[in-house]
């Protein structure tokens, strides 16, 4: 059995999460679906122009492992990009470096490093919360 993937550190969430071509009806549109930490990874490689070293000690994880993540998810936009995807970016297992939090269900604000799946409001514990980017 496969141990279970590491938590990726991702540098913040991404503020856009919904990519669609123009003049495709919703009814007619397939997606892609990327996850936080391969749209980091692109941030990381491609926007900010990074060595893949340096971007996997960013997301520690091992330079095969972050070059997988990016092969992998060039593929996915390609695809989306050439054949009139709309593009989704959800889930995945990473932790934000720092980030201010505030819960859906009782409003109790925090601020800290967390890993996506496991976090938990700290007055409520109800998992309904969302990142207040600056």
């Amino acid at each position: 059995m496969a141990r279970p993937p590491k938590c990726r550190q991702v540098a913040r969430l991404p503020a856009v999460t919904y990519f669609k071509p123009q003049g495709v009806p919703m009814s007619q549109l397939s997606e892609v679906i990327l996850t936080v930490e391969e749209v980091e990874a692109v941030r990381l490689c491609d926007l900010e122009g990074l060595e893949q070293e340096l971007c996997a000690e960013k997301m520690a994880v091992s330079r095969p492992t972050f070059h997988r993540i990016i092969a992998g998810t060039r593929k996915k936009i390609a695809d989306a990009l050439i054949n009139g995807l709309a593009i989704r970016v959800e889930g995945g297992n990473f932790r934000v470096s720092s980030c201010k939090l505030i819960c859906n269900q009782c409003g109790h604000r925090w601020e800290g490093t967390f890993c996506r799946r496991h976090t938990t409001c700290p007055s409520c514990q109800s998992r309904d919360w969302e990142d207040q980017q600056e």
